[in-house]
């Protein structure tokens, strides 16, 4: 059997692999980077949504490749159609792009390669190396061929299934009220908004929300995440979706491109993501929004913080939980206390009917918001209905 032997192979190739691999690779690491699809990027299963605050501390250079739409801002639309926009004004740059995932994943990957990491694709994990009770690499099939991959450490950041994090013993396990399923088109020949973004809130997603995204003037990303609770049967979330369109006049004559479904975490933090020579990043770790759902920004955050311990790690010849350690706290002082607060906030806001729903957007609306994040509404909404978020307001 061929071996390959380096010091950290990263188990997917999405941002948050891309960016362990990057980071460390820039530092020293010898680094394999493993993505078992042929193409990366693709297929995509995001709403492709990301803010602009955040690249710049990641080192990503903004490329016009993958910016589909540069938006104004965003619309929130209560259950009866009352709607609040946020632009520039007061959202500065968290206000963003429409990207096309398939040449930012890929400019991404390429920004890992060019710092020094190996790229294998159609090469799929299939277990962990053991020896002498640690984790010494992983085995794959690349191309039809088995192999195995040697190394010190093993990221796993191979997403919502991720099996690196079972196989090493981590628990990712979700209850299925942390699990929105989620169903989504690229419609075209639709006549709405393009310069924003919008949010529906309500019974026509529930526990969830409807999400436009624009790519062009008449073509957009549809789609909605409804919570796994919330539904009796598979289908449902393309009922609940197909129902939308069909009552949305600018929508309802769109073709659909191409439709991806899948599944999220919005889950609180959990309460370790590494062992001894195994670190998990990203959707893997359960980095992600629990009240957006979206993932790209956590991801590529906590990659730079992985990438930068893997290259401690490897400068003191040490990768266990000695080293690792300094990436539970980076990523969780960066990220932690926002995500308890969204997970709370999600708690409560899955229990709202329309009604409540319709006065939340409507009291914002009437208060104003003067720089746009969570925390921001959330005071908002602490100032008018205390009662909503009493039971985490030490964290807004």
């Amino acid at each position: 059997m061929r071996q390959i032997k380096c010091d950290v192979v990263v188990v997917g190739a999405g941002p948050a692999g891309s960016m362990t691999a990057k980071w460390a690779a820039k530092n020293g690491v010898d680094v394999v980077l493993i993505e078992k699809r042929q193409e990366i990027g693709s297929p995509v299963r995001c709403g492709e949504g990301i803010s602009k605050a955040w690249l710049d501390e990641v080192g990503i250079e903004v490329d016009p490749k993958w910016i589909a739409r540069d938006v104004r801002g965003a619309k929130f639309v209560s259950p009866t159609g009352f709607t609040y926009f946020i632009d520039e004004k007061n959202a500065g740059n968290e206000v963003g792009w429409v990207v096309d995932r398939v040449f930012f994943d890929k400019a991404l990957a390429k920004d890992a390669a060019k710092a020094g990491a190996k790229i294998l694709l159609k090469t799929a994990a299939t277990g962990l190396i053991w020896k002498d009770g640690k984790v010494a690499g992983v085995k794959a099939i690349s191309n039809g061929e088995e192999i195995e991959i040697l190394a010190d450490a093993v990221v796993g950041a191979d997403g919502y299934e991720s099996q690196i994090g079972r196989w090493a013993g981590i628990d990712t396990s979700l209850k299925p009220n942390d699990i929105l399923t989620c169903y989504q088109y690229r419609l075209t020949n639709i006549k709405y908004d393009s310069d924003y973004c919008e949010f529906v809130l309500g019974s026509a997603a529930p526990g969830g929300y409807v999400w436009v995204f624009p790519k062009t003037d008449d073509t957009a990303n549809v789609g909605l995440g409804v919570l796994t609770t919330l539904i009796k049967n598979p289908g449902d979330p393309k009922m609940y979706l197909d129902k939308f369109i069909a009552e949305t006049p600018g929508l309802k004559d769109g073709q659909p491109l191409e439709c991806v479904a899948g599944a999220v975490s919005v889950c609180a933090p959990l309460d370790s993501v590494c062992i001894d020579h195994v670190i998990l990043v990203g959707d893997a770790a359960r980095q992600i929004d629990p009240i957006t759902g979206g993932g790209i920004s956590n991801s590529c955050i906590a990659g730079m913080f992985a990438g930068k311990a893997l290259a401690k790690a490897k400068e003191t010849g040490d990768y266990t939980m000695n080293t690792f350690q300094e990436y539970e706290a980076n990523w969780r002082d960066r990220l932690e206390n926002k995500l308890w607060r969204n997970w709370m906030a999600k708690e409560k806001l899955v229990t709202l009917d329309d009604a409540t729903l319709d006065s939340l957007v409507k009291t914002i609306s009437e208060v104003g918001v003067k720089k746009l994040s969570v925390r921001n509404l959330l005071a908002v909404v602490k100032e008018k209905h205390p009662d909503l978020v009493k039971e985490f307001e030490d964290l807004i």
